[in-house]
């Protein structure tokens, strides 16, 4: 007989209850079904999207959507009951498995409406309700299984009216929305700088061109851009009567772009954005312009083949968060114009590079806080994870430690940073108290709640724990209490919980038994506790689940009060990392503190470009001085010799400076810098119908419009794509412009020897130039020094022959070079450079070797027989000979 307390039963598992159908002969997928109607009327008020609709455990799609979802998730196409005669389309996905397809969804542009089950098959009457739980868009994505942890995701919307139009950009994950008013003109290079995943517009306004064609536009009705409108909402949402305060009157046509962001972004959370509590305005003047081709050139955040690294972001960021990782690719791609605030990260950065073991104390707590920034938000939005708030206690409760570690820090970035990590200790004591330690990672698992917050759930989750134990307390209870040693207490799922006498000991069974079922040779009965215990156990699991889902809600909603100090908190950590992680940069690449100066110069002694230098195997240190008597430098020098890593690292040096990093240089002074152009590389554009030539011309011109004397330029081998006379010309003006009206600090690579003449015609022009040494038996030696003066030569044969052109051809081109400089010398004029008579001042010796290579060439070795290989032979050798 099996000992009081060792006696197991099965757990309990509450089987589904279904409704009986009306009819069998009706399948409730024909499209005249409630329940297909209901589906219908969703997919009605959302034709542009996907609809994934519940059903049991599978989110399935029907019709069209059920075509576009098997081909672009490489899914099963089924088909199921009627429609118009024809079989339903249909295809579906586990409703565990959705977040993987709808990020695959969202990285090919596509959106999708969640529609959730939320009746109870058992009670409802018709079809169980459904509703729209979400709509999830490339732009508006909150959930953290589909985004990027390092990259933003923004939602943006313009709006175009006469020559000026507003742009707003939301980032919903942290809860910023920024916007601006820019010249038409303008609009398609402002929308190229912020990348949106998603791009709203008016239904009449068009579509301005975007470089990324791959960004989904979605129209919206034109009244959802009306100014008025939008300066209300926003003023609801801020909570206050109007704008004046965070200097929207600098942006009146931005708002109402922003007022559409607002209506989209709760249309797709089915709720209200409740964290968006503050509003920037983006003023001319407050960063350093860099156009689309400059972060292109510059390979900032993406290679010129469009792969993540090496690139500047990919050298630079040693954060150990997330939220640290997108703060530092924001302060790349916008550089400050401000000097001052410049210098407050150089002065942060420098705390951090003097005292190696705070920055080491610092980075070691920063790598256990989680990303504070995007939990808040998902608080805010009422979809958060348990396992999300379980790291955001941890992070809360790390708080007071870092406070202290910066405690002594006397720059004013720190002082600030600790100032907003002084977060309430009852939010980290609340999440300690209600969230279990290790929780489930899903709200429907259970498991979230820690024991001892309620008592309730408690309660619950001991019934569904001890259920074994309560029942062999019993049993070996009513043993005593009956006299009956046989009585077993048992369970099975259609009868519930029993007890069980045999039919000898029926006569000692107590008054409070209840008899339950009669057997061949025993009854079963029931008392008022077993009973009792039975409604309790039978609905435990159930009961705390929902218990539990109660507690969590509430919970959420009582930390929507500290959503504005989590994203204050949030900032500081994330300014911390990167503050922390240049410095750690800092003393890995051997970067110095950059200097400013109020006067219009660039000064960089033994400057580095900090990616090349990874990458090769010995670098070599260039000096560069622009100043307002030398502001143009016209860069020689032959292909490979370094002009294009000079240049490149002029920029990534200035680059680097305003964003509040050290740089790689021995020294580095720098003046007022309002914007960076460059025009670098030779790419056509198909999709546009230009060619490379129209595409280096447009860049040309853009820099000839925008560039002032505190603009930097960089300029490589313009007019490369046209004839050679036509190229100079156009260099030769461009260069003219550059120094005499635009006045900037410019750096002017060219092969065209003709403009090194350009020193002697306009003031603050100088030559620069980089040289090569040819040796017969190492070939070409780069010395990658850049030196005073013109260069010599261009040493482009040598540079060809390097990359593996056959030799024949280098020695063909080799001649042809010697006819074009006696041309040159003899004033010929461009045509005919290449006809077939040779100049009379070309040489013998080049002409018999030029026959001899041509004519062995011409042999055919296999097809010759004996005589016509030795006629072959005596040929060669007078064509050898000197006669």
């Amino acid at each position: 007989m099996p000992q009081a307390g060792t006696v197991t039963f099965p757990r309990y598992t509450r089987p589904a209850i279904m409704k009986p159908a009306a009819s069998a002969a009706v399948d409730p997928l024909s499209a005249h079904t409630p329940m297909m109607q209901q589906y219908l009327r969703v997919k009605a008020d959302h034709p542009d999207k996907l609809v994934f609709y519940r059903m049991g455990d599978f989110y399935e799609l029907f019709y069209d959507d059920a075509r576009k979802a098997a081909r672009l998730l490489d899914i099963t196409l089924t088909s199921r009951g009627q429609s118009a005669g024809a079989p339903i389309p249909m295809a579906g996905v586990p409703f565990h498995a959705i977040e993987q397809h709808l990020a695959r969804l969202m990285r090919l542009g596509e959106s999708a409406v969640i529609v959730e089950q939320f009746g109870d098959p058992a009670t409802s009457k018709g079809p169980v309700e459904r509703r729209v739980a979400r709509i999830v868009t490339p732009g508006t994505l909150v959930d953290a299984n589909l985004l990027d942890p390092t990259t933003t995701c923004l939602l943006a919307a313009c709006v175009i009216a006469g020559k000026r139009a507003g742009v707003a950009w939301l980032d919903l994950a942290a809860g910023r929305l920024t916007m601006a008013d820019v010249p038409a003109t303008d609009l398609a290079a402002t929308l190229e700088r912020i990348e949106p995943a998603e791009l709203l517009v008016p239904e009449d306004g068009g579509v301005p061109p975007l470089r990324r064609a791959s960004v989904p536009v979605r129209s919206r009705p034109a009244w959802h851009f009306d100014a008025a409108a939008g300066a209300r909402a926003l003023a609801k949402q801020l909570g206050t009567q109007d704008l004046r305060a965070f200097g929207a009157e600098d942006a009146p046509i931005a708002t109402g772009a922003a007022g559409a962001l607002l209506d989209y972004a709760a249309a797709t959370q089915q709720a209200s954005v409740a964290h968006l509590a503050t509003i920037a305005v983006e003023r001319p003047g407050t960063q350093v312009a860099l156009d689309a081709a400059t972060r292109r050139n510059l390979e900032i955040t993406r290679t010129l083949s469009g792969e993540p690294a090496p690139t500047l972001l990919s050298m630079m960021d040693a954060c150990v968060t997330s939220a640290g990782s997108r703060l530092l690719r924001d302060w790349l791609l916008q550089p400050l114009r401000d000097a001052a605030a410049a210098s407050a990260r150089h002065d942060a950065v420098e705390v951090f590079v003097r005292d190696p073991g705070l920055r080491r104390r610092v980075r070691e707590s920063l790598a256990r806080v989680s990303d504070v920034e995007r939990i808040a938000s998902r608080v805010a939005l009422a979809q958060v994870r348990p396992r999300e708030l379980a790291a955001l206690g941890t992070t809360l409760a790390a708080l007071p430690a870092i406070r202290d570690t910066i405690a002594d820090a006397g720059v004013p970035l720190l002082r600030d940073a600790r100032s907003a990590l002084d977060v309430e200790p009852r939010w980290a004591a609340l999440l300690a108290r209600a969230i279990a330690p290790e929780p489930s990672a899903q709200l429907r698992d259970g498991g979230v709640i820690a024991d001892g917050h309620d008592a309730e759930l408690d309660e619950l989750r001991s019934i569904d724990r001890d259920c074994g134990a309560f029942l062999a307390d019993l049993e070996r209870r009513e043993r005593e209490r009956s006299g009956i040693p046989g009585l077993k207490v048992e369970y099975n799922r259609v009868h519930g919980f029993y007890i069980e006498v045999t039919h000898a000991q029926a006569g000692k069974v107590p008054d409070d038994y209840r008899r339950r079922q009669t057997l061949k040779n025993a009854e079963r009965y029931v008392t008022p506790e077993l009973k009792t215990f039975e409604d309790k156990a039978l609905s435990a699991q159930e009961r705390a689940l929902a218990r539990e889902k109660l507690l969590f809600d509430e919970l959420v909603v009582e930390l929507g009060g500290a959503v504005a100090t989590l994203q204050r908190a949030a900032a500081a950590l994330a300014s911390l990392d990167v503050l922390a992680g240049l410095a750690d940069r800092a003393e890995a690449l051997a970067l110095v503190r950059p200097a400013f100066t109020m006067e219009s110069r660039i000064e960089i002694r033994g400057g580095r470009h900090p990616v090349v230098e990874r990458q090769v195997e010995h670098f070599i240190p260039n000096d560069v001085v622009l100043a307002p008597d030398r502001r143009l430098l016209i860069v020689t020098g032959p292909n490979m010799g370094g002009k294009s890593t000079y240049m490149r690292q002029t920029a990534v040096i200035a680059l680097l400076a305003c964003c509040g990093s050290f740089v790689p240089a021995v020294s580095a002074t720098l003046g007022p810098i309002d914007a960076i152009y460059t025009r670098i590389g030779a790419a056509d554009d198909l999709a546009g119908g230009r060619s490379t030539f129209m595409v280096e011309m447009t860049e040309a011109a853009a820099i000839l419009h925008r560039a002032t004397p505190q603009s930097l330029v960089l300029v490589d081998e313009i007019g490369r794509g046209t004839s050679t006379y036509d190229g100079l010309a156009l260099a030769w003006a461009i260069a003219h412009r550059l120094a005499e009206t635009n006045r900037s600090l410019a750096l002017f690579a060219t092969h065209y020897f003709e403009l090194t003449a350009l020193a002697a015609e306009i003031p603050g022009c100088a030559n620069v130039h980089f040289d090569a040494v040819e040796t017969p038996r190492e070939g070409i030696v780069f010395m990658h020094a850049v030196e005073d003066g013109p260069a010599s030569r261009s040493y482009g044969l040598a540079v060809a022959k390097l990359a593996g052109v056959p030799a024949d051809t280098v020695r063909q081109a080799r001649n042809y070079l010697a006819r074009l400089d006696a041309f040159a010398h003899a004033g010929e004029g461009q045509s005919d450079l290449f006809s077939a008579q040779a100049p009379a001042a070309e040489d013998a010796e080049v002409a018999r070797a030029r026959a001899l290579a041509e004519r062995v060439a011409s042999l055919d070795p296999d097809a010759l027989s004996p005589r016509e290989a030795l006629d072959a032979l005596y040929e060669l050798r007078r064509l050898a000979s000197a006669d």
